[in-house]
């Protein structure tokens, strides 16, 4: 006999914040957690729940609350890793969008499948994987995804989403755009290799290794100078609240990239595939301008990583949000380079 699902308690007046990694503590109208997609039907079934906005969470590892949010928010813990597929090269993968992503990471290394080492330790969880289209050091998510199942918010039924329609680019997706609102993500299908192809010359992973002494790495090898890089670099959200790379790294043009090389000698940049733009770090600039290790109350800019900007305790959403918006202006007053934000502001 197929299970039955009943709605999930719906509670009023929740704290949000151990529900978002910035440790922002603002209120939820109402908050609910689900473990199943069809939970969530039943709950729009309810009437009283049907015409409020739905705020979806996963890890709360790419938001900056700045106010209390007037609506039902709804933590994703749809779990499960499963085998779809595999053949004598590959192996497809599913897992529940509620799965913590480095876990997941982890899963597929353990296993000895390929493609997504590089992204070891990233926070989050899978459905937020293709949201963002994440990436780390030469890897992003589209380059190893095969297909998303959501449920479509207005019909209810489930919809498949192959890479084309998910319309990667470079920290976006169609789910940040024309998709934005009408979704929810129950899974990710991944497609992992047997026999890796190693990313190694992005980043520091290449010295990391040399310097352990490991001349043929495996994904393991890899996964872990990953994880000893992003350790020695980024705060852990459990000891200071943040968000990760709070900011896009630039693109510009050919042109515009000789201008900063010209006035600016030494700055670092990487091509971008398959274009003639030029990528520029962000952390890059923050840093120059002065703001690495700023701190004004317990708002501030991390000692370490200039991209990251953490809460060291009792800061609000408004007052990070506003020490971005200093940044912006003064990259965009020294260098000429708008900054764009990664995280989801609201």
């Amino acid at each position: 006999m197929p299970q039955v699902y009943s709605a999930p308690l719906v509670v009023e007046n929740v704290s949000l914040k151990q529900y978002n990694t910035f440790g922002i503590d603002v209120s939820a109208r109402y908050f609910v957690e689900i473990n199943h997609l069809q939970e969530y039907v039943q709950l729009i079934h309810e009437q009283k729940y049907a015409h409020i906005d739905h705020m979806f969470v996963g890890g709360g590892s790419n938001l900056l609350l700045t106010q209390d949010v007037n609506a039902l928010v709804v933590k994703i813990s749809f779990a499960g890793i499963e085998v779809l597929d595999e053949s004598a090269d590959f192996v497809w993968v599913r897992a529940g969008s509620g799965v913590n992503w480095h876990d997941f990471v982890q899963y597929a290394v353990d296993h000895k499948w390929a493609g997504i080492e590089n992204l070891s330790l990233i926070p989050g969880t899978v459905g937020a994987a293709p949201m963002q289209n994440i990436g780390a050091y030469g890897v992003e998510i589209k380059d190893t995804f095969d297909h998303l199942e959501a449920l479509n918010l207005e019909t209810l039924l489930i919809e498949r989403f192959d890479s084309e329609a998910c319309q990667f680019g470079y920290r976006e997706s169609y789910f940040k755009h024309a998709g934005k609102g009408r979704y929810l993500i129950a899974s990710v299908c991944f497609k992992l290799a047997k026999k890796p192809t190693l990313h190694i010359s992005y980043g520091a992973i290449k010295d990391v290794l040399t310097t352990n002494g490991i001349v043929n790495p495996g994904i393991r090898e890899v996964a872990d100078a990953v994880i000893s890089i992003r350790k020695s670099k980024l705060p852990d959200p459990k000891d200071i609240g943040n968000s990760g790379s709070f900011f896009k790294n630039p693109t510009v043009s050919a042109a515009e990239s000789i201008r900063l090389q010209h006035d600016f000698p030494g700055i670092p940049h990487y091509a971008v595939p398959e274009s003639t733009d030029i990528k520029f770090p962000a952390g890059w600039f923050i840093e120059q301008a002065g703001w690495k290790g700023y701190r004004s109350g317990d708002a501030g800019v991390h000692v370490n990583q200039a991209l990251v900007l953490v809460n060291y305790g009792q800061a609000t959403g408004v007052e990070i949000k506003e020490l971005s918006e200093q940044i912006k202006a003064s990259v965009l007053a020294k260098f000429g380079v708008p900054l764009e934000t990664e995280v989801n502001i609201i």
